[in-house]
């Protein structure tokens, strides 16, 4: 490979048009040098854009470990050592929700190893039951919990029991198998030739969903469950598709949630003398360290999973770690809010209770409708 040879800077920008008076335009700040004539200088481009992107995080991070210094620097007015908050917080949203989805996984050999117990587990379990009030005690042990978990989803969800529904048809189908060839009569299997029949009538029903809500939220959210009920399916085979899609989704909603902490900080400090915006600043640099304690958090546990089949003492150790980032979360936005907004403590508290309240809420919520929306696009 022949590189190319190497070409005089021009005597004028090739952006602007203004003479040049030296390696960059005073007037608009592009480099004289051509990455794409000079194959050095494109190499040279790339490796100076990650260490000064890589200054400027370090710089950024150590600052953001304190509570409110990075935030109080920004609205001083000390904007160009830092990272901007919003590219901050979006590069650390991604990358944390990346790294849960590896961190976060559901073993779908032990799903698959729990979705054959429902066949041929729960068949060797009839097979060594030898009169039929022993099938009959099983078919009553192994039927009662499924049931009384189907009974507390709701009945006008469309799909929502389909699942323990289907577990009870397989148990009673094996119980009349084993009955029948146990010789027992008739009269022996009403009770459970009554609970499958009745588990199969409620398979095909579909009730359309009810709730207070305008008729377009209505109709979005039983088109939701409709989904949801077609994806069980997949869902039984491959777990970990809800937990992708769940935190695939989990940067996007952020975008939402964050302006609305905004919003609550400007109601809550209405006279701080500090506009929207200004709120923003804080409320990005607040969910940017909760990204990257909970990054720390996912980091460790992963970290766990490697080290602690070699030294089983290390888990109780990383476990100490992973307690102390979750218990400084909340101490280190309470620390925050009272630096920057400079009041009294008891005041700061009564207000930070409150902006938890129902900012706890509204995630609460948030994280309900996106685990429908999730469930619906695995």
């Amino acid at each position: 490979m022949t590189m190319s040879k190497p070409h005089a800077n021009p005597e004028a920008c090739e952006n602007c048009a203004t003479a040049l008076q030296g390696e960059f335009c005073h007037a608009c700040g592009q480099s004289s040098h051509n990455p794409v004539r000079s194959f050095g200088h494109a190499v040279e481009e790339v490796f100076e854009s990650f260490w000064h992107l890589d200054g400027r995080i370090f710089r950024t991070l150590r600052d953001l470990l304190v509570p409110g210094r990075l935030a109080l620097a920004y609205l001083a007015g000390q904007r160009v050592r830092f990272i901007p908050p919003l590219r901050l917080f979006v590069v650390l949203s991604l990358l944390t929700f990346f790294v849960a989805r590896l961190a976060v996984h559901i073993d779908n050999d032990e799903a698959k190893g729990e979705q054959g117990r429902n066949s041929t587990q729960v068949a060797a379990d009839f097979k060594q039951a030898r009169t039929a009030e022993e099938v009959e005690a099983l078919r009553k042990d192994l039927t009662k919990n499924l049931v009384e978990a189907r009974d507390k989803v709701p009945a006008n969800i469309p799909g929502a029991r389909a699942g323990f529904d289907a577990s009870i048809v397989v148990i009673d189908k094996q119980a009349r198998r084993r009955l029948n060839e146990l010789g027992a009569p008739a009269s022996t299997q009403p009770e459970a030739a009554f609970a499958a029949s009745k588990a199969d009538e409620d398979l095909g029903e579909s009730t359309p969903f009810e709730s207070p809500l305008p008729d377009f939220a209505d109709h979005w959210i039983d088109g939701e469950f409709h989904r949801i009920n077609d994806n069980l399916p997949r869902l039984r085979d491959d777990p970990q598709r809800l937990v992708n899609a769940f935190f695939a989704a989990v940067p996007s909603t952020l975008f939402v949630l964050v302006p609305l902490f905004a919003l609550l900080l400007r109601v809550l400090y209405l006279f701080s003398g500090k506009v929207y915006l200004e709120h923003l600043v804080v409320a990005l640099y607040s969910h940017a360290f909760l990204c990257l304690a909970l990054l720390g958090v996912l980091l460790l546990s992963l970290l766990s999973t490697a080290v602690t089949p070699w030294a089983a003492w290390s888990g109780w150790v990383i476990g100490l770690a992973q307690f102390a980032l979750v218990m400084w979360m909340p101490i280190y936005l309470l620390v925050m809010q009272q630096r920057v907004y400079r009041q009294f403590w008891l005041v700061t508290l009564v207000k930070y209770c409150v902006l938890g309240g129902i900012y706890f809420t509204v995630v609460v919520g948030a994280a309900a409708l996106l685990m429908i929306a999730s469930l619906a696009r695995i």
